[in-house]
Order: structure tokens, then C-alpha cells, then sequence
């Protein structure tokens, strides 16, 4: 109220003024331009988190730890030696039988089990999933690359075998990024169909473990691909980790370069790579209802 020549004049009372709250319109997506692999820089806070998040949920309550990343594919490696090596007395380009399967199932293992947690990661994620929005693709790529670690922590052993075998490699070496670079590659593109495929088909997760079996065995693990005689061995990198487990042993242990295999495989994995990003951005707005 206001007070003006001993007379009372009532003040309008003033309006709120309109606050502006931001929205966000989330649309369906078409095409090629519906990747938007951009989004993963923006949310790459939550790609470090779930990592990291990833990474501790798998050694967490374990007595041993890390310690897991390196029993595995070193009794592997043990069993491998005797039934593969000793018994059977396949060849190995003449590299001492233990560190030639150990540096094949280095990749091997990284494919294996990110393949693994790749395919289950949207399924484990289903609380996430329903409560907010970020783009959908960081959980599968975060399971990948949250298998960086144990790769890691098994390099040391192979670099540890190498020194006793006393095996130095050459200028190759400079490659070995490359080629871990392919397994990402070949893992994301498998993982990203899987992951999508087990939203809806729960069957997946029973055909993963399985799969994985019987790829390894098709793949250059306990042998060498010089076995085949040209040109089986060029169409063998039709699959894409036969080339990247040579590509591995020729960088590290000085074996037959892969040759022409490494350049199918290459293109079948980037070729597996596309598809997959393709089919999981095409399905990915009905995961929430789905899963």
C-alpha cells in the first residue's frame, strides 16, 4: 500500500516474471548423419566413469586382485604348451612354443573378454538405461576399452618372457598400436551388433561364450597361419583377428609378416566396425522399453 495526501491507493501487485528453463528435444535419428559419434566427446566424463566403474566392479571382493588379469592367459598359455606343443608338436616358426601362443592369446584375450562384457553391458545397464538420457553407445565402448587393463598388465609378462627367451624385436614393434587399434576395431564392431541383438534376444548371452570358443580355434592361436599354403592363408584374414594375432607375433617375435591377410582383415573389421554402429543407432531408442 501506498500513502499519498492522507489518502490509502492500493499498489498493483507485480507479476513474476517468466523464468526460462531449457529443454532438450530428443528426435529420432535417420541415416548416416544419425551416428553422432560426436556425442561420445561431450559425455566423455561418463565414458571415463563407467571405466573406471567397469574396471572395479570386475575385481571387486577378489582376493588376488589384478592378479586375475594374468592367471588366466598364463595357464592358458602352461596348458597350451603341453598338449599343443610338447604333445602334438605343432609348428611355430620357430619361436619357442610358450611365448609363441602366449603373444597370440595377448590380443586373444582382449578380444575375448571385451567381446564378453560388450555384448552384456547394455543388459547390466538397464536401471541406467530407463532414468536418463546420454548416448547409449558410451556403454558399450566403455566395456571395451575398460579391457585396455588386463591387456596392459599381460604385456608386462609377455615383455618378461621375451627378455628370457632373449627375443628383441625389431622396428616392427612401431606397429603394435596398429594392431591393437584393429582388435578395438574388430571388438567394437562384433560388440556393438551383440549388444544390440541381446536387448531383445536374450538367447545372446548363452551363444556369446560359446562363439568365442569356437573362433578361437579358427583363428591362428595355437598355430601359425603359414600351416595354410597361399592363397587359403590371404583369404584366412577373412577373419579380421587372424590377421591382428600374425600382425602381433610378427611385431613382437619377428615371425612371417601377415602380408596381404592384414589387408583383408583390416577391411572386414571396418566393415564389421560400420555395420554395427549403423544397426545399434538404428535400434537404440527402444532399448529403454525393451530392456
Amino acid at each position: 500500500m501506498a500513502i499519498l495526501d492522507n489518502q490509502q491507493v492500493a499498489t498493483p501487485p507485480q507479476q513474476p516474471q517468466e523464468v526460462q528453463v531449457p529443454t532438450m528435444v530428443i528426435q529420432p535419428t535417420k541415416g548416416w548423419q544419425a551416428l553422432q559419434l560426436g556425442e561420445l566427446w561431450k559425455y566423455r566424463e561418463l565414458l571415463y566413469f563407467l571405466i573406471w566403474r567397469d574396471v572395479k566392479v570386475r575385481y571387486k571382493q577378489t582376493q588376488l586382485g589384478i592378479a586375475w588379469a594374468l592367471i588366466p592367459p598364463f595357464v592358458t598359455m602352461l596348458v597350451f604348451s603341453l598338449i599343443f606343443g610338447n604333445l602334438a608338436k605343432i609348428e611355430s616358426d620357430g619361436i619357442p612354443y610358450p611365448i609363441f601362443s602366449f603373444a597370440g592369446l595377448l590380443p586373444w584375450q582382449l578380444f575375448s573378454l571385451a567381446l564378453t562384457s560388450a555384448s552384456n553391458s547394455l543388459v547390466n545397464s538397464a536401471n541406467l538405461l530407463r532414468k536418463v538420457y546420454f548416448p547409449r553407445l558410451t556403454i558399450p565402448v566403455a566395456s571395451v576399452l575398460a579391457g585396455l587393463v588386463d591387456f596392459g598388465l599381460s604385456f608386462l609378462v609377455l615383455i618378461g618372457m621375451m627378455a628370457y627367451y632373449r627375443i628383441i624385436p625389431t622396428l616392427a614393434i612401431l606397429l603394435l598400436p596398429v594392431f591393437t587399434l584393429l582388435t578395438l576395431v574388430t571388438v567394437m564392431g562384433v560388440g556393438l551388433w551383440l549388444a544390440a541383438l541381446n536387448v531383445q534376444y536374450r538367447d545372446i548371452r548363452y551363444v556369446v561364450p560359446f562363439m568365442t570358443q569356437i573362433w578361437m580355434f579358427a583363428t591362428p592361436v595355437v598355430y601359425p597361419s603359414s600351416l595354410f599354403p597361399e592363397p587359403w592363408r590371404t583369404l584366412s584374414g577373412l577373419n579380421p583377428m587372424a590377421g591382428v594375432i600374425e600382425g602381433f607375433r610378427w611385431a613382437l617375435l619377428g615371425t612371417q609378416p601377415p602380408g596381404a591377410m592384414i589387408i583383408v582383415s583390416s577391411a572386414v573389421a571396418i566393415l564389421v566396425l560400420i555395420t554395427g554402429l549403423m544397426y545399434f543407432r538404428r535400434v537404440e531408442q527402444t532399448f529403454a522399453d525393451i530392456v
